[in-house]
């Protein structure tokens, strides 16, 4: 942070000065997620479509809190809404600024259905248990199989829980099986994986729609820029437990959210630019992407593959030596998590112009 002053500065530099500064500075120091090489993280590069739409919406302004202050992107939302909800087996809901959010506006939602506490998997994203301090609601972690998956012998009754499934845990992108469990409130935490219900492998997401809601990640395997995220409920006035008025609103604030952005704007659009058959084309190649990888490293005697791979996340380790000192060579290229208390490398498939061949020769300079 060399050319940036340690403190406010008493007199400007001037728009022009600064945008250059700032330009430079995007340009040349931050992650490189759409480069052949990055496989790490749940964090794909936006289409070009939707980056483009974010900023001509910063000049407007948009509020979604006022209704006559976003017109167009009110009905935006309303239209995306209900291009998506019917997917899932929901039939409303609205955008927020990531699954955190999500996953709290859903679990508000279950305690004013009644839910007394949370229940989920140990590997569930730590956003569910945040959300349950949050509202003040006890919070249990049941262990998860050897696969990753919540393990079902292991719940004791839930009838006044909100119980929370995971469709793509972030160490291992598991599914847990997704049939009903007899509870107050179910909610499935879909913000990686549920975009796959819009591909051919849709079937690894069925009873998702028998949950009361879902969250999902915009910002991952939509493509969509940070701050893209929603929350879907089945029954048509779910929402209303969650809405709140007030003398300065023509229409009633829903979820967690006051003020918020027109994200709906650019992932309607990438929508309307991709169309089902292109957004699926490019979630099926990362899909192929770690099928391909996860081939070549079971095959490799210096490798030990923790898994198949479900929902475009893998882990793997050196047979010898240090993980440890592997990854420290592949910084970019892979990720690290913790599995059963041991270390794995993670590879995620969020970028669409990844090259296999290219990620698989670091992988094998680096051991």
């Amino acid at each position: 942070m060399q050319d940036f002053p340690a403190d406010l500065p008493a007199d400007g530099i001037g728009a022009e000065a600064a945008l250059a500064l700032f330009s430079d500075a995007i340009r040349t120091r931050s992650a490189r997620l759409g480069d052949a090489l990055a496989f790490a993280h749940m964090d794909p590069p936006p289409l070009d479509i939707a980056a483009q739409l974010v900023g001509l919406n910063a000049t407007v302004n948009q509020n979604l809190l006022h209704p006559e202050a976003s017109p167009f992107a009110t009905e935006v939302e309303r239209r995306v809404i209900d291009w998506l909800a019917p997917v899932f087996g929901m039939s409303c809901g609205h955008l927020c600024a990531g699954s955190t959010l999500a996953n709290l506006t859903a679990l508000w939602r279950a305690r004013e259905a009644g839910a007394r506490r949370v229940v989920t998997s140990t590997d569930a994203h730590v956003s569910v248990a945040k959300a349950a301090h949050i509202l003040g609601l006890p919070f249990q972690a049941v262990p998860v199989d050897a696969h990753g998956r919540l393990d079902r012998s292991q719940l004791e009754p839930t009838g006044d829980a909100a119980v929370v499934l995971t469709a793509g845990t972030t160490g291992r992108g598991v599914i847990d099986a997704l049939a009903p469990v007899p509870c107050r409130w179910l909610h499935v935490d879909a913000a990686w994986a549920g975009p796959l219900r819009l591909t051919r492998y849709g079937a690894r997401l069925d009873g998702i729609e028998q949950a009361d809601s879902v969250a999902i990640s915009a910002h991952k395997w939509l493509y969509q820029p940070k701050d893209s995220a929603m929350i879907l409920f089945r029954a048509a006035d779910a929402q209303e437990a969650i809405s709140f008025g007030g003398s300065y609103l023509a229409t009633p604030n829903v979820g967690v959210q006051g003020s918020r952005g027109a994200a709906a704007i650019p992932l309607m659009a990438s929508l309307m630019a991709l169309g089902r058959t292109g957004l699926a084309a490019l979630i099926e190649k990362n899909m192929a992407d770690t099928d391909e990888l996860a081939a070549r490293i079971g095959a490799d005697p210096r490798l030990e593959l923790k898994q198949a791979p479900e929902a475009g996340v893998l882990n793997w380790r050196p047979v010898d030596g240090s993980t440890v000192d592997v990854l420290a060579r592949l910084a970019g290229t892979s990720s690290r998590t913790m599995i059963d208390g041991a270390l794995w490398a993670r590879q995620v498939a969020a970028n669409p112009h990844a090259d296999v061949a290219s990620i698989w020769g670091r992988i094998r300079t680096a051991l």
